[in-house]
C-alpha cells in the first residue's frame, strides 16, 4: 500500500542507525535515495549497495551540513543528478553529555549547529525545488528529550526541542504549496549513539522497566514512521510530531 515509486529521498545522517535504516526503507518502497554522511565511509558504502541491489538509484555525498554552503552543494548535487526532490529525512545529529555549569561553550555550539542549524540549513536551500514540486514531504528526528527535557543534556534537549517549533512554524508557512512538515520523536533506540550508556546492564534494565512497551526501539521502528509520513497517504498530517517511544512519553 505504501509506495515511493519515482520519488527521490534526501537524507542527512544515513551512514548508520536510524538514517542508514530509513535509506533502505525508503528504497525498498520505491524511492531513490540521496545519502548525505559525514563520517563513517565504510558503512555508507555498505548503504549505497543496499540501496543498488534493491534496483534504486542512489547518490552519496560526505559532507558537514552544519555548514551552509556544504549543506547547499548536497541540495543542489541532488537537484542535479534526480531532477527532483520530494522527501526530506533531516536525521543527522549528535549526542553528548553537559552539565550545567561545566559545559564547554563549543560543545553546545557543535551540539545546536548539527543538531539544529544543520536542519535550518538544508530546509532553507531545499525548499525553493520543493515548491515546484507541487508537494512534498519534511521529516525532521527530534526527541522525547526536545518534550520533556533531559537532565545533564539540557543543550541536547534545546536542539530537539527546537526542531519541534520549526517543524510547526514550516508546516503552517508550507502548506500552502502542499508541502508537509512532520517530525519524529524517537525515545531510546539501540544504535551506536547509545552503545556506551547501555554496556551498563544495570542502566539498560532501568530504561527497559520505564518504557510501558518494555522494549527498546530499533532503527527500523523509528524509520517506520518516517516511511508512514512519506507519501500521500499521510496527506492530511502536517505540523505532527509522531512519537516512537514505546509510550515512555506521552502526550
Amino acid at each position: 500500500m505504501i509506495t515511493l515509486n519515482n520519488k527521490v529521498a534526501l537524507i542527512t545522517g544515513a551512514s548508520r542507525g536510524i538514517g542508514a535504516a530509513t535509506a533502505v526503507l525508503l528504497a525498498k518502497a520505491g524511492s531513490d535515495i540521496a545519502l548525505c554522511h559525514l563520517e563513517n565511509g565504510s558503512r555508507a558504502a555498505d548503504v549505497l549497495n543496499q540501496i543498488r541491489s534493491l534496483g534504486r538509484r542512489v547518490l552519496a555525498f560526505q559532507g558537514n551540513i552544519a555548514v551552509n554552503a556544504v549543506a547547499r552543494e548536497f541540495v543542489e548535487r541532488t537537484y542535479a543528478e534526480f531532477g527532483r526532490i520530494d522527501i526530506v529525512v533531516n536525521n543527522a545529529g549528535i549526542w553528548t553529555f553537559g552539565e550545567i555549569g561545566a559545559t564547554p561553550e563549543e560543545v553546545w555550539d557543535k551540539t545546536i549547529d548539527v543538531n539544529l542549524k544543520g536542519i535550518f540549513n538544508v530546509v532553507n536551500a531545499v525548499v525553493p525545488h520543493l515548491k515546484t514540486n507541487g508537494g512534498a514531504s519534511i521529516i525532521s528526528i527530534s526527541s522525547t528529550a526536545g518534550q520533556r527535557g533531559e537532565a545533564f543534556h539540557s543543550h541536547y534537549a534545546a536542539s530537539k526541542g527546537g526542531i519541534l517549533a520549526f517543524t510547526k512554524s514550516l508546516a503552517v508557512e508550507l502548506a500552502p504549496y502542499k508541502i508537509r512538515v512532520n517530525a519524529v520523536a524517537p525515545g531510546w533506540v539501540d544504535t551506536e549513539m547509545n552503545e556506551e550508556v547501555f554496556a551498563d546492564k544495570e542502566f539498560l534494565q532501568r530504561v527497559i522497566d520505564a518504557i510501558p512497551l518494555k522494549r527498546i526501539a530499533t532503527a527500523d521502528d523509528v524509520a517506520g514512521a518516517i516511511l508512514f509520513l512519506a507519501p500521500d497517504l499521510a496527506r492530511h498530517i502536517t505540523g505532527a510530531t509522531i512519537n516512537v517511544n514505546g509510550g515512555s512519553v506521552l502526550n
